[in-house]
């Protein structure tokens, strides 16, 4: 008797069954088949009795009821052929779309051309404004440079690779575009970590354009082939390889918005050798003479043939090679009204203004302008050093972390809570924080632990602080407050005077000599400085003239800047003096370039705080653990060694003390002529920086 199941499906056919095993299929290896609705039963499909010949189902299901039951037993194999033939013409299809063919069959490969990929990326830079590159040859890159040459693209090539890249550093933060330096592959591009580093934490727009090697001979032991991606991509905010000549355009246009868009940083973009020469160039390399014998030759050298025209393809047909749209965060109305009506409110309301406020798209002379309207006392970090040029009423110099507890309405514009700030521990709790930044992570930074805002504002910081103005406009606050904090600058001031008045055990005293580059620097000056605690003492000393003018690493603190700052500052301001100081340890890593400002004729002055050692770290290291060891430099004779690179070099020591005004004219006498110029400044210790932070 048949099972209930078998019952249920009785008159059925197949197309009822389902998942069902004829109780003979379970005796021998045949699987259970899943039979659907309306599936065909194919007899040759199953197995026949061995002695009968005989299939072993029952007649009942061998004999289908429904229409397709009847059909023949090969009426699926054009259905079969059909989907085999599809899949065959998709995955030739594919694979002709990857080898570019059909990209070829529209476009023009000229292989006989003489231009290169280079061509394409001097003009995507000239349409950008580009007006000068940064590199150290490499031969990766040589059609780039050539091309930028043709087209007015001043090259200037520096002695290391990080200097061409901290010059392009400058050149954005001083000229409101992107910086672009070039250099070879594997340890061309290795050298230039730090500054790239360095332009990320200080968040400058430099694209670093890197060489490769070909396409083909990536990761097959070419020489100074790495994985360079992988390498940059931590650092920079755009990433990218090109692959096709056809490429470089788009590609290059893309890093250059990506640079300047939201919170600018340094974009890295690959550009191996063969989308950079002429094509006949890269068929040499690439494809054998003569044609080769054999079936599998014959394949690669077609492939070979085949890869070097989509290399090619459409290399020189038009393209729009300008400046992409940017996009920069902007406060909401609702943000800025909130925070009008906190700033209303205030009593005692500070601003303290870091390098996000002088980013595009407002100028710095629109900024000054609304600081002055607001009328709220402010101090000055970083890139907005200068603003409000030398010795403004509202510019607040010292005792930041006392009137920052005093403060009720503290407005953080552009400033991070990083170790500057001490993390935020400085700030009142009583205080109610506005902070605007374009960064969301950054302007939260240790929010949670030391301190908390009223306002967190995402947005671009200068167009901020002008709609604050304009909310604001009539509101004045008591004079008092800035007053008092005038006075504790006062006070300060005569502690700095009575530090210079005191001797030292040998050569000048250094807060004595800053004091009088301070009343010598000219308005038109742009200061660089590179160093420990030289420098950290010009910090108080030394003024900028006004907005864009003080030009130091950022947040990183890295030593070695000053030779590319300088070049950088003094080709983008030409009419400006620029004057770098250095500390003796950090002069040690431009002192080679002075070669590259004779070569080009950049005339800087470096005034170098020579007080044989690694102070900043010393004055820390020999009373707590006892020892100065690796702190001990010597009072080496640098200027001695920029005459040797073609430079001019002067001294000043205890035995000319009194001419140190003297021999700052004759440096800039000098610089004027058309020569950069070392003043080596044998200095002693004070106890001006006991008690400041090295780590």
């Amino acid at each position: 008797m048949a099972s209930p199941r078998a019952q249920a499906h009785k008159g059925r056919g197949l197309a009822g069954l389902g998942a069902w095993p004829h109780r003979n299929w379970r005796q021998g290896a045949w699987p259970w088949i899943k039979l659907r609705a309306g599936a065909r039963f194919l007899p040759e499909r199953f197995p026949v009795a061995p002695k009968s010949g005989k299939c072993p189902f029952s007649l009942r299901y061998h004999l289908m009821e429904t229409p397709a039951a009847a059909a023949p037993a090969g009426s699926l194999f054009p259905s079969f052929l059909l989907l085999a033939c599809g899949t065959l013409v998709a995955a030739l299809l594919g694979a002709a779309h990857r080898l570019g063919l059909f990209y070829q069959l529209l476009h023009k490969v000229d292989k006989a051309s003489v231009r290169h990929g280079g061509e394409n990326v001097a003009a995507v830079l000239r349409a950008h404004g580009v007006r000068f590159i940064f590199t150290l040859i490499g031969g990766h890159i040589s059609p780039l440079l050539v091309a930028c040459e043709k087209l007015g693209i001043r090259v200037v090539d520096t002695r290391h690779e990080v200097t061409a890249v901290f010059a392009a550093d400058a050149m954005a933060r001083l000229s409101g575009t992107v910086g672009v330096a070039a250099v070879t592959a594997g340890p061309g591009l290795t050298n230039t970590v730090t500054a790239v580093k360095n332009a990320q934490m200080a968040q400058s727009p430099v694209l670093l354009l890197g060489g490769a090697a070909s396409t083909l001979l990536q990761n097959r032991g070419a020489l100074q082939a790495i994985d360079q991606l992988s390498l940059f991509r931590p650092l920079c905010k755009f990433c990218a390889s090109v692959r096709r000549v056809r490429d470089i355009v788009p590609t290059l246009r893309a890093a250059m918005a990506a640079a300047q868009s939201g919170t600018p940083g340094p974009v890295f973009v690959e550009l191996p050798v063969d989308v950079l020469y002429p094509c006949f160039m890269v068929q040499k390399e690439m494809v054998p003479a003569k044609s080769p014998k054999g079936l599998v030759g014959r394949v690669v050298s077609w492939y070979l043939e085949n890869y070097l025209a989509n290399l090619f393809a459409g290399a020189w047909e038009p393209q729009p090679e300008g400046p992409l749209p940017l996009d920069i965060p902007q406060a909401s109305p609702q943000q800025v009204q909130r925070c009008v009506e906190i700033l209303s409110r205030a009593k005692r309301p500070l601003m303290v203004l870091g390098s996000q406020a002088l980013l595009t798209p407002t100028s710095a002379d629109k900024l000054r302008a609304a600081v002055e309207t607001l009328g709220v006392p402010c101090f000055l970090g970083g890139m907005a050093r200068g603003l409000l040029g030398r010795n403004h009423p509202l510019h607040i110099r010292e005792n930041r972390s006392a009137a920052l507890k005093k403060a009720d309405v503290i407005v953080l514009a552009g400033t991070v809570c990083d170790f500057r700030l001490s993390y935020g521990r400085v700030l009142s709790h009583s205080s109610k924080i506005i902070i605007v930044n374009r960064n969301r992570e950054e302007m939260l930074l240790n929010s949670d632990i030391f301190w908390k805002p009223q306002e967190a504002v995402q947005g671009d910081v200068g167009s901020f602080v002008l709609k604050l103005v304009e909310g604001l406009q009539g509101q004045t606050w008591a004079p008092d407050w800035v007053e008092e904090l005038r006075e504790a600058d006062r006070q300060k001031e005569q502690t700095f005077r009575e530090k210079a008045a005191m001797p030292v055990a040998q050569h000048l005293n250094p807060v004595r000599v800053l004091q009088l580059v301070e009343e010598t620097l000219p308005d038109n000056s742009i200061l660089v400085v590179d160093g420990g605690d030289f420098v950290g003492t010009a910090a108080h000393l030394v003024q900028p003239r006004g907005p864009l003018r003080w030009l130091d690493p950022g947040a990183f603190g890295t030593l070695g800047v000053g030779a590319g700052f300088a070049l950088g500052a003094k080709l983008c301001r030409p009419d400006a003096e620029v004057w770098c100081l250095f500390g003796d340890g950090a002069f040690g890593y431009s002192l080679i370039e002075f070669d590259t400002f004779v070569r080009h004729k950049i005339p800087v002055m470096a005034l170098v705080g020579n007080d044989a050692g690694w102070t900043q770290i010393s004055r820390e290291q020999v009373p707590s653990l006892g020892s100065n060891v690796a702190c001990g430099l010597a009072y080496t004779d640098y200027h001695k060694a920029a005459m040797g690179l073609g430079a001019r070099g002067l001294l000043l020591s205890r035995e000319n003390e009194d001419q140190v005004v003297k021999v700052l004219h004759d440096a800039q006498q000098q610089c004027r002529d058309g020569h950069p110029v070392v003043v080596n400044i044998l200095i002693g210790r004070t106890d001006f920086r006991d008690g400041s932070i090295a780590v």
